[in-house]
Formats: structure tokens, C-alpha cells, sequence
């Protein structure tokens, strides 16, 4: 197998924006993915598959905390801190 080369910085910059394009595709369109299939073909094909895995868990990990904010939710941990 193909050890995975690690990227260049023109790469890791191509990727980077393809996964901002699509991630305010998501936005504007409420996420709606099936509005965004081209944005995100373009993202897998230019990030690595690793990274993909972990843009995905990120934004939704962001989505999950905005909502938290939104509603006003504080988690216990936190309501100690302030």
C-alpha cells in the first residue's frame, strides 16, 4: 500500500478551501448535503480521507456547541468557572 504522503502546503490550502465551500454551502442551505454534493465531492477529492473523517466530526461537533449557546444550555463543569 501507498504510505500517505503528507500534504504540501498548496494541497493542505486547496483542501482547506474546499472544506470552507462546502461547509457555507451546508450553512446557507440549513444543511442540507444532497444542495452540496458537488462542494463536497470536490472536498474529498482534495483532502486527505483522514482529515475528511475529521472535518466531519469537527463541524459537528461546532453545530453541537452553537446549539448548546443558542439554547442556553451551560454544562455544569462550566457553570463553576465564571
Amino acid at each position: 500500500a501507498a504510505r500517505m504522503a503528507a500534504p504540501t502546503r498548496e494541497e493542505r490550502t486547496a483542501c482547506w478551501g474546499a472544506r470552507d465551500e462546502f461547509w457555507q454551502c451546508l450553512d446557507s442551505h440549513g444543511d442540507d448535503a444532497a444542495k452540496c454534493e458537488k462542494l463536497r465531492r470536490a472536498f474529498e477529492s482534495r483532502c486527505p480521507q483522514q482529515w475528511v473523517k475529521h472535518f466531519d466530526k469537527r463541524r459537528d461537533f461546532l453545530k453541537y456547541k452553537k446549539k448548546l449557546e443558542t439554547e442556553g444550555y451551560i454544562p455544569p463543569e462550566a457553570a463553576g468557572k465564571s
